[in-house]
C-alpha cells in the first residue's frame, strides 16, 4: 500500500512532533539537577500557557463549548498531569535507560487503545510490524544499559505514564475533528493552570532549599515546558489526525533513536554501531507498519 497525499503530510507532521517530544526525557533529567520531580511537572503547563494564552487571545479562541469540557478534562490529566508527574517520579528512581525499557510500548499501546474507540480494523500485518516494532526498542533499551537501574516502584510510575500518555494521544486526537491541533493542546495547558500554579508554588516553596541552582536544570525545565508540553502536539495531532492514530503512533517508536541524538548532545551519551543497526530495523517497522491497510 503506498501512502496518499494526506497520509505523507501526516507523517511529515507526526515526525516533527517526535523529533521535539525525543528531547522530553534528556532535559527531564537536566531540569531534575536543579528541581524537584513534581514542581517540574507542574512547571510546564505554566510556562507552556505563556505562549497557549496569547496565542489563543489573538486567534479570539478563548470560547470552548460545552460539549467538549469533559474529554477535554481528560486529556488535560493524562497529558499534563499523569505523564509529566509519574515519569519524573520514575526517573528520580530509575536511570533513562531503564525507564525507555518500559516506555517501548507506548506506540503499541496507542494503537491498542485507538482502535477499541475507534473500532477501526487495522489488519494483521500492523500488528505484526508493532509487535516487532516494540521488541526492537525493548531490546535496544537493555542494550543501552536497560538492565541496569530496576525498580518496582519506578517500572510502575512509568507503566502508569505510558498509560496517561496514550489516553492523551487518542483523546486529544479526537478532538481535532472539533479545533486544529494547536487549540487542543492550549486548552489542555488552560484547563491545567489552576492546579500546576498552586502545584508549583507548594512543591517549590518546600523543595527549593534541597537544590543548587543550575543553568542547565533551567535549561531543561524551559525545553520540556515549550518543546514537550505544547509545541511538540502542534505537529503530533496533526499527524495523528491525517495518518489516523493506529498508524500514526507508530511514527513514536522512532522517538527512542532520536532521543539517543539528543541524549549524545546534552548527557554524553555515546552512539554505537548497534544503535546504528537497531535504529535501521526500527525505522522499517515503521514503514512497514504505517504502509499496511486499514482492514484484514
Amino acid at each position: 500500500m503506498t501512502l496518499t497525499a494526506i497520509q505523507k503530510s501526516g507523517f511529515k507532521y507526526a515526525f516533527f512532533g517526535i523529533f521535539l517530544f525525543s528531547a522530553s526525557l534528556p532535559l527531564t533529567k537536566l531540569a531534575l539537577q536543579g528541581y524537584d520531580p513534581l514542581f517540574t511537572a507542574f512547571a510546564r503547563p505554566l510556562i507552556a500557557g505563556t505562549l497557549a494564552i496569547p496565542l489563543m487571545a489573538r486567534a479570539g479562541a478563548l470560547k470552548l463549548p460545552r460539549s467538549l469540557w469533559r474529554p477535554m478534562i481528560y486529556v488535560t490529566i493524562g497529558g499534563a498531569f499523569s505523564w509529566p508527574i509519574f515519569i519524573a517520579l520514575a526517573l528520580q528512581r530509575s536511570t533513562s535507560a531503564h525507564v525507555a525499557v518500559i516506555a517501548a510500548v507506548m506506540p503499541l499501546v496507542t494503537a491498542i487503545m485507538s482502535v477499541i474507540k475507534t473500532k477501526r480494523r487495522v489488519g494483521i500485518q500492523f500488528w505484526i510490524a508493532s509487535s516487532l516494532g516494540t521488541l526492537l526498542l525493548v531490546l535496544f533499551a537493555l542494550s543501552r544499559g536497560g538492565a541496569k537501574g530496576e525498580n518496582g516502584v519506578a517500572d510502575l510510575l512509568t507503566l502508569a505514564a505510558v498509560l496517561g500518555s496514550s489516553f492523551c494521544y487518542v483523546e486529544g486526537a479526537s478532538l481535532t475533528q472539533h479545533m486544529p491541533g494547536w487549540q487542543v493542546i492550549s486548552w489542555v495547558v488552560i484547563f491545567a493552570l489552576p492546579i500546576s500554579f498552586v502545584g508549583a508554588i507548594l512543591t517549590y516553596s518546600n523543595t527549593h532549599r534541597l537544590y543548587q541552582f543550575h543553568p542547565n536544570a533551567l535549561i531543561g525545565l524551559l525545553g520540556i515546558g515549550f518543546s514537550s508540553m505544547y509545541l511538540g502536539f502542534f505537529a503530533w495531532y496533526r499527524g495523528l489526525k491525517d495518518l489516523g492514530v493506529a498508524h500514526g503512533s507508530q511514527v513514536q517508536q522512532l522517538q527512542a533513536i532520536m532521543t539517543l541524538a539528543w541524549s549524545a548532545l546534552f548527557l554524553h551519551e555515546h552512539i554505537t554501531l548497534n544503535t546504528v543497526l537497531s535504529a535501521c530495523g526500527i525505522v522499517l517497522c515503521v514503514f512497514w507498519a504505517i504502509t499496511t491497510a486499514n482492514s484484514l
